[in-house]
C-alpha cells in the first residue's frame, strides 16, 4: 500500500477539523471531495506532516514522520508555495540540486508540456496564478515520486494544462504510482478517479468508485450533494429565490 491513514485526527485548538479518518491509497487515483471546511486540506497537510495530528500515517510502509518519506512524495499545496524572488529556472535548478537530479531531459519535457519556456527567467512574483501553479506542479513531478498528493491542482490552469495534468496523472498510475488529490471539479473526479472519498465536517461519509457511480445511475454531483446534506440547502436557497 502506498498510503495508509488510520484514525487521523487534526485539531486547531478546540476545533476538530478531521475526526477519526481512515482510508488508503495504492496504485490508483483516489479523490477526496467535500464542501469547504470538510477537512480535505487538513488531511493532506497531516499526510505531509505539516500540521500536528493524532493517529497513524504510513507512506510505503514508513511512518510519515520519517524524513526519508519526502523522497517518495510529490506535493502540490492549495496555494503555490514558491520563493517569489526567484525565477522558475532558478527554483527548478535549486530543487533538482537538492534532490540530486542530474538528468535534465525530464525537466525539459515538463517545461515544454506546461508551456513555461518563455517564463523561465521571469521572477515568480510576476507570474500569473496559473503559471505559478504550473511551476508548483512541475516541482512535484521532477523526482518521479511514487505518490502524488495534489490539493486542488487544477486551480487557475488553462484548458491545455488541465488536459496535460490529467494525462500525467493517468500515466503516473500506469507506471505504478498512486495519486491522492482533492478537487471541487466533479467532472474531473468522475472521469479520472478510481476511488472517491467524500468528506463532510471532518469525517468520511462515503467511499465509492467510478463504477459504483455509473451503476447507481446518478451523477457524482447528485451523490455528493445527497450524502453531505447540501441538496436540502440548495432547495432552500432556490425556494427563497422563487
Amino acid at each position: 500500500m502506498l498510503l495508509t491513514v488510520r484514525n487521523l485526527v487534526v485539531k486547531y485548538g478546540s476545533f476538530v477539523a478531521v475526526n477519526s479518518l481512515n482510508f488508503s491509497v495504492d496504485k490508483e487515483v483516489y479523490c477526496l471531495l467535500g464542501p469547504n471546511g470538510a477537512g480535505k486540506s487538513s488531511t493532506l497537510k497531516a499526510i505531509m506532516n505539516m500540521v500536528p495530528f493524532e493517529g497513524h500515517i504510513e507512506i510505503l510502509g514508513i511512518d510519515n514522520k520519517e524524513k526519508i518519506v519526502k523522497n517518495y512524495i510529490g506535493y502540490v499545496p492549495e496555494q503555490p508555495a514558491l520563493y517569489e524572488y526567484m525565477t522558475p529556472a532558478e527554483i527548478i535548478s535549486f530543487v533538482a540540486s537538492l534532490r540530486g537530479i542530474r538528468d535534465l531531459n525530464r525537466i525539459s519535457a515538463l517545461i515544454r508540456a506546461f508551456s513555461l519556456e518563455q517564463y523561465m527567467n521571469t521572477p515568480i512574483a510576476s507570474l500569473s496564478m496559473g503559471n505559478k501553479q504550473k511551476v508548483s506542479i512541475l516541482l512535484s513531478l521532477i523526482h518521479e515520486p511514487k505518490l502524488l498528493i495534489l490539493d486542488e491542482p487544477f486551480n487557475a490552469l488553462d484548458v491545455l494544462s488541465v488536459k496535460v495534468l490529467k494525462e500525467l496523472i493517468q500515466t503516473h498510475v500506469k507506471n505504478g504510482g498512486g495519486v491522492l488529490f482533492s478537487t471541487h471539479i466533479m467532472e474531473v473526479a468522475e472521469k479520472i478517479c478510481n476511488r472517491i472519498g467524500i468528506m463532510n465536517r471532518g469525517v468520511m461519509v462515503m467511499e465509492t468508485t467510478a463504477e459504483g457511480i455509473r451503476e447507481a445511475g446518478k451523477s457524482l454531483e447528485d451523490i455528493f450533494l445527497s450524502v453531505t446534506g447540501l441538496d436540502e440547502e440548495v432547495k432552500d436557497i432556490l425556494k427563497g429565490l422563487e
